[in-house]
C-alpha cells in the first residue's frame, strides 16, 4: 500500500512539474491569418540581418522555398489581384530578406489540397479552400522539393508542426 502511494505521488509530482515529453504537449491554437491576405504578415522583433532562423510560434501564410537536410526554408506570401485572373500569391521582392528556416517535426501534420500522390491528381479541400487530406512527412518534403505551394505553416517551439496547403487553380 505504502509503495503504491509513493508511486502515485511521484507520478503526480512529475505531471504537476510539467516534465512531460515535448511530443505529448498539445500545440496551442494560434490565430490564423487571412487565407488570401494582401499584405505580408509582420514579424516584430525578428532580426533578418542575422543568420536565417525560425519564425516565432504561430501560423504564417507562406511557402517552402528550399529543402535541405534537417530543415526547410520558407517565406511569407501575399495575395495579389491581377488584370487577367482572380489573382495569385507572391513572395517578397528579389533582394528583400524575409526568409525563415526550421526543421520539420517528425510527426508533422501535412494537410494536402491535392492528395498525397506525386502527380497532384487529387482535389482534397474544405469549404475555405484549405487542404483536408492528411499525408505523410515524406510526401510533404517530396512535394516541397518540386513545387512552391501556398500554405498555412504552423511553427511551434521552432519546428514546423503543421502545414496546410491553400488551394489555388
Amino acid at each position: 500500500m505504502k509503495r503504491s502511494l509513493t508511486a502515485a505521488a511521484a507520478v503526480l509530482s512529475v505531471a504537476l512539474a510539467g516534465a512531460v515529453p515535448a511530443d505529448a504537449a498539445a500545440i496551442p491554437a494560434f490565430p490564423v491569418p487571412k487565407i488570401f491576405g494582401t499584405a505580408f504578415q509582420p514579424d516584430p522583433g525578428h532580426d533578418f540581418t542575422k543568420r536565417i532562423s525560425s519564425r516565432k510560434d504561430g501560423v504564417l501564410r507562406g511557402w517552402i522555398t528550399h529543402v535541405a537536410p534537417g530543415q526547410v526554408e520558407y517565406e511569407p506570401i501575399k495575395w495579389v489581384k491581377d488584370k487577367y485572373s482572380e489573382g495569385h500569391f507572391v513572395g517578397p521582392a528579389e533582394g528583400d530578406v524575409a526568409a525563415y528556416a526550421s526543421p520539420v517535426a517528425k510527426n508533422v501534420v501535412f494537410l494536402s489540397a491535392l492528395g498525397c500522390s506525386a502527380t497532384l491528381a487529387g482535389f482534397t479541400v474544405n469549404k475555405q479552400g484549405l487542404g483536408s487530406k492528411r499525408c505523410s512527412r515524406t510526401a510533404l518534403l517530396t512535394r516541397a522539393k518540386k513545387y512552391q505551394r501556398p500554405s498555412l505553416i504552423t511553427v511551434y517551439r521552432s519546428e514546423i508542426v503543421k502545414l496546410q496547403e491553400i488551394y489555388t487553380p
